[in-house]
């Protein structure tokens, strides 16, 4: 079913995973709801964080983090829109472009994690109308939601402090080749996920494929990060689709950015194929090997930053939440007081206990010490 061969090295690094993957499977089996809920949500926010961030994105994981409680508080698809002068003074209004790209992010992943298993078998309605969700707040003029391309578009990689673009490779062109190149994907996909046994490698080639027709005019690099999890979460490996729901995926693939473009690049020497068995996907999924290896690593580092919560004294959780309510600020224990009301040693005692567990970070030196909060 793959287009490509897996070589015996690749084999080999697949069966490590594999195994990792049946590590972590027990572990989690071990955990309560709340930790699992706790590692969830983590790996939720970081992957809108770093999806977005990859497109150039500013906002970070602890602004997200607050944005998140407001929009989780109203529920409604609307709740961008009637927040947004709120959030726009709190993250401030030149954020605005990232705001409604996080917005989108974030509810796409959230329907992603609650239906995937309805979106099997995948059709071209339901990318549409993940593509749809994705741009819903997108205020740029002549934006297209949900429509297939009508110009022609290519992969393209921003230098964010430059603004410097670079075109990885050149995409499908839109009309008529564009329709059946997804048509055929899609179609593949729906077989392939069953029959294959990699299926880690039917996830590769999906969203490499998907990635190379780039059919949208629009959003095709954080819809194919998406696409990746939803394929993931697809897996017939109860192992596989399971430990998946945990994994920060896209926040290593920022953490490599520079190799993700070059990688694909790499795959198709720049061109669209209308054969894929012209591309050298193995490339791609050699990445998606490491980047995933990395990520079972963030499973048990949140496993213990959620127990060692449940452990902090009261009065710390309170302070904590003072972080919670200012993402980003930088705070000084004269504004703590200020909030809490609590007696100066206490909240020095309790800050050493926040930096020590890593909850929050110290920075400067005497009256010029202040503190912020890490996700």
């Amino acid at each position: 079913m793959l287009s490509f061969h897996i070589d015996r090295q690749t084999t080999k690094q697949l069966i490590a995973l594999n195994e990792v993957i049946a590590e972590k499977y027990a572990f989690i089996k071990l955990l309560s709801k709340e930790e699992k809920d706790n590692i969830h949500r983590y790996a939720w926010i970081s992957m809108v964080g770093a999806s977005t961030r990859i497109e150039n994105a500013i906002l970070t994981d602890s602004q997200i983090d607050w944005l998140d409680s407001v929009l989780g508080k109203d529920g409604k698809q609307t709740a961008l829109d009637a927040h947004k002068t709120q959030i726009e003074d709190k993250l401030s209004k030149d954020k605005e472009r990232s705001i409604e790209e996080v917005a989108g992010c974030r509810t796409v992943l959230l329907l992603i994690y609650e239906q995937a298993k309805d979106y099997l078998p995948l059709t071209e309605h339901t990318l549409r109308s993940l593509h749809h969700e994705l741009l819903r707040h997108d205020s740029k003029i002549g934006i297209i939601k949900g429509a297939y391309k009508e110009h022609s578009n290519s992969v393209v990689e921003e230098n964010h402090d430059t603004g410097e673009k670079k075109s990885v490779f050149k995409t499908a062109d839109p009309g008529f080749k564009t329709e059946m190149a997804m048509k055929e994907l899609i179609k593949w996909y729906n077989k392939a996920i069953h029959e294959e046994p990699w299926q880690i490698a039917v996830s590769a080639e999906f969203v490499y494929r998907f990635l190379a027709i780039h059919p949208f005019q629009d959003g095709n690099g954080r819809l194919g990060r998406a696409l990746m999890l939803m394929s993931l979460l697809h897996c017939p490996n109860k192992k596989i689709s399971e430990v998946i729901y945990y994994l920060a995926i896209d926040r290593h693939i920022e953490k490599h950015k520079e190799e993700y473009y070059i990688v694909l690049n790499q795959c198709s020497n720049g061109l669209y194929r209308d054969d894929p068995n012209e591309y050298n996907i193995e490339i791609f999924l050699k990445y998606m090997i490491k980047i995933l290896q990395e990520a079972m690593a963030d499973i048990d580092f949140y496993a213990k930053r959620a127990s060692d919560f449940k452990k902090l004294p009261e009065r710390a959780v309170k302070i904590l939440e003072c972080f919670k309510e200012r993402a980003e600020e930088k705070i000084k224990t004269k504004d703590i007081i200020d909030t809490t009301k609590f007696p100066r040693r206490t909240v020095t005692t309790n800050l050493k206990i926040l930096t020590d567990k890593k909850f929050v970070a110290r920075y400067g030196q005497g009256a010029a010490t202040y503190y912020q909060l890490i996700f």
